[in-house]
Order: structure tokens, then sequence, then C-alpha cells
């Protein structure tokens, strides 16, 4: 049913809503977002696996995109931020085996000090969590992706899962800093959290599509965009749907393609399909 209304929907131009400059602005980031943690989680496990020498010298690990469109994962130092033990880089979409990869100790570059020093912040705030803003879940971990770019300078803060089988949308936010990586506020992107299993239990009844209601956004996430990517080649269903007052937004995580309409049009061609049965 689920791939009759998409089909409707792409068909039924008249009802969609036209691809504007915000709904480019979501996929980008997200599939931004996705690369970076591509490279994150390729990094980590080569450098567990080639370095294991360094491991307990490592403060932490973050992702960047430079100048070439390549995904850049360091690794700096527990003792000294802004020094460098490990660094890998991926092509711009990154593939398990980096392209190269330079275990040689170096200074942070400007850029790459900017993003350990926000994401430094966005974790301490985390985890100090003095006003009870940020929720922790069990059998869960935070995961922190700071950007820098002409959007501004952010660190986006995903939830993910330990244990396997399951797909975890919400309970993510987006810290905000100013042109000194000076903190100057925080939101919640949603305000709770959903699971998905990857398969249906029924193996006679196939899970074609998961669904998300939206409150403090019209339109379906970045974030949301991130994690569907990261996870596509697990799960056995093809679109997520995500509704809000106004908008339905359509995720097509095999084409990778997003679809916004509005709500009007959702019901409409949702009682078109109604009729024809």
């Amino acid at each position: 049913m689920q791939k009759i209304i998409l089909s409707l929907l792409i068909l039924s131009s008249i009802f969609a809503y036209s691809q504007n400059k915000e709904t480019e602005k979501i996929l980008n980031e997200g599939k931004l977002l996705f690369r970076l943690e591509k490279g994150s989680w390729y990094g980590t496990e080569d450098m567990l696996a080639r370095f294991k020498t360094k491991k307990d010298s490592i403060g932490g690990y973050l992702s960047y995109e430079n100048k070439e469109n390549k995904i850049k994962t360091i690794f700096f130092s527990r003792f000294d931020s802004n020094k460098i033990l490990v660094q890998y880089e991926f092509d711009s979409l990154p593939k398990t085996k980096p392209i190269k990869i330079d275990s040689t100790n170096h200074i942070a570059s400007h850029l790459e000090k900017g993003l350990i020093k926000i994401r430094q912040d966005a974790k301490d705030r985390a985890y100090s969590n003095e006003d009870k803003f940020f929720s922790f879940y069990e059998n869960t971990a935070l995961n922190f992706i700071p950007v820098i770019n002409e959007n501004g300078r952010n660190v986006f803060v995903l939830t993910g899962p330990q244990v396997s089988g399951v797909v975890l949308i919400g309970n993510d936010y987006k810290l905000e800093y100013n042109k000194k990586d000076e903190f100057v506020k925080k939101m919640k992107i949603h305000n709770s959290i959903l699971q998905f299993p990857y398969k249906s239990d029924d193996p006679e009844n196939k899970l074609e599509s998961t669904f998300q209601s939206l409150v403090l956004s019209e339109y379906i996430n970045s974030t949301d965009i991130c994690t569907l990517l990261l996870y596509k080649d697990y799960v056995e269903w093809e679109q997520h749907y995500a509704m809000s007052k106004k908008y339905v937004s359509i995720f097509d995580l095999e084409k990778e393609n997003l679809l916004i309409i509005t709500k009007k049009a959702w019901d409409k061609i949702s009682e078109h399909q109604k009729d024809k049965k």
C-alpha cells in the first residue's frame, strides 16, 4: 500500500510541495552528517586494530570535510587536545579502506582546533547536564558531531544504540557556537526517542516503511536523514515518513531522495487511495 501511495505522491505533482532551499539544506546537511559518521566509524575501527599502543593516549576523535570534499578523521591526545596522534583521509563518501593514514604526531590546524574545542564543550555540557536538558537511555550512547562551515559552528548530538537490531530516531540535540567558538545556545531536535527494528518479526509481513510524528519541527531533520542512511543497508524497510501538522516528509532510503508535501495533499491522496478500494 505504501509503495502505491508513494507512486501517487510522485505522480501527483499538483499536490507536491515544491522542493525549496530549506528542503535542500536538510538533505545536504543530513548527508554530510552521515559521511562524517561513516568516516568516524571506519577510522575508529582501523585505529583500534592498527594502533593498539596509542589507544590509551587517545582523548577523542572527530571527522570533518576538507577543501577537496574528502572526509578526514582525526584522533587527538588525551593529554593535549591540540596534538593529533593519528589521522585518516577517506573519499568524499567514505569506504572501509581509507586513502591515507598518518600516525605522525602533529599540531592541529586552526579548523581542527575549533572543531575539537566545540566538541569538547558540547560533551562537557551534556555529561555534566546541570540543567537536566539532556536525556540518557539504557543501552545507548551519545555521539558528538562538530561541524564548522558556511551554515555556522554547531555540534550535533545523536543517540546511537549499543545493541544490534534496532534504529533509534530522536533524543538528538544541536549546540550552536559563535565565531570565537563560544557557546551560544542549545536546542532539542526531538522531544522523545523512537526505536525501530531492522526487520519485522513476521517473515510473511515485511516491514515496508516506518513513521514518526514531528512536534518540534515542520520537516524531517538532518539528524534523521543521517541515521536512516547509516542503517539503510541493515533494515528491510525502504521509506520513512515524518509527519507534522502542516507537512509530510518522505525519505526514500534506497534512492536517498527527500520529498516534502503538504499535509493537505497527503490527506487528499490517502482519501483517493481509500476510494479505490
